[in-house]
């Protein structure tokens, strides 16, 4: 898709000419991409890039910027341009292996904080399973609020376990996560304090009336949920009561219309399903479930 800067613009000029070209195409939220992209581009953060709106753009940053917007305008995620997305106030480096992670996922999160206070201190040793692990999100994001845990995540991508393993020695998690790359949690016998999953949960036939970031831009493997989007569903319930210490909790992450089919297969599996619990723009979102015996 063509896009094009007139020469001699200002920092701001082209920022506005950004998030105009972006608007005109229909993106969700053009004047923030537009801010991220001349921000990377030109190797500012946010107070940088506010101190130098009246400076002339050169030739290279042009070229530059307008290659940005370009792949911005052929619906390519930003996260994606910049090579990183922030999570739970984490940086997590990406890359095409792995899902971008969104911020309704940080549900998961705070149900998981949630379940352990149930039990006792946030400080006391615990282990962690992340199945599905992706970039790490979910994994380091809770290392990060228990600071005794050790955490494992599994993924049956290597790549996406290479991208994990990077991000949790960048954030300084090194010393306490170790990856796997399984089937689910195959590879894995328990057991844990806590589990936790952003499974695949799309259906397979429902894959091409996703967005166009998403399904062109993240791997078919974090997506695809099988016939009825709820193939990882059965591993992992299946799995549970072998995963999981006495009392300890599963938090899962859901699809929409999924939460019924969801409770069921956990409560087959034995485990005590708790309510649906909805993110923030009350979409129900993850269910959380205990081992009682």
């Amino acid at each position: 898709m063509a896009f094009a800067l007139a020469p001699g613009l200002s920092v701001d000029n082209a920022r506005r000419t950004l998030a105009r070209a972006f608007r005109d195409h229909g993106l969700d939220t053009p004047d923030l991409d537009a801010r991220l992209l001349t921000a990377h581009t030109l190797g500012l953060n946010h107070t940088e890039l506010a101190a130098a709106v009246m400076r002339v753009l050169s030739c290279e940053e042009a070229d530059r910027l307008v290659e940005s917007g370009a792949r911005r305008l052929q619906r390519e995620p930003v996260a994606r341009i910049l090579g990183r997305k922030e999570f739970w106030s984490l940086t997590l480096q990406l890359t095409d292996a792995v899902l971008v992670p969104r911020p309704e996922t940080e549900t998961v999160v705070e149900a998981a904080l949630n379940a352990v206070e149930t039990s006792g201190a946030r400080s006391r040793p615990l282990r962690i399973l992340d199945i599905g692990t992706g970039s790490g999100a979910l994994l380091l994001a809770l290392l990060s609020e228990l600071p005794s845990a050790f955490g494992v995540g599994t993924d049956r991508a290597p790549a996406a376990v290479a991208v994990a393993r990077a991000n949790a020695e960048r954030l300084g998690f090194g010393n306490r996560t170790a990856f796997l790359v399984c089937d689910h949690a195959a590879a894995l016998a328990g057991p844990f304090d806590l589990v936790v999953a952003n499974p695949p949960y799309i259906a397979t036939a429902d894959l091409a009336q996703l967005e166009p970031e998403v399904r062109e831009h993240d791997p078919r493997l974090a997506l695809d949920g099988g016939p009825d989007g709820l193939r990882s569903y059965r591993v992992i319930t299946a799995d549970a009561r072998r995963l999981l210490a006495p009392h300890a909790h599963l938090i899962v992450e859901i699809g929409i219309g999924q939460s019924v089919a969801v409770t069921a297969l956990l409560a087959t599996a034995g485990l005590s399903p708790a309510p649906v619990i909805r993110d923030l723009a009350g979409a129900s979102r993850a269910i959380a479930a205990k081992k009682c015996l």
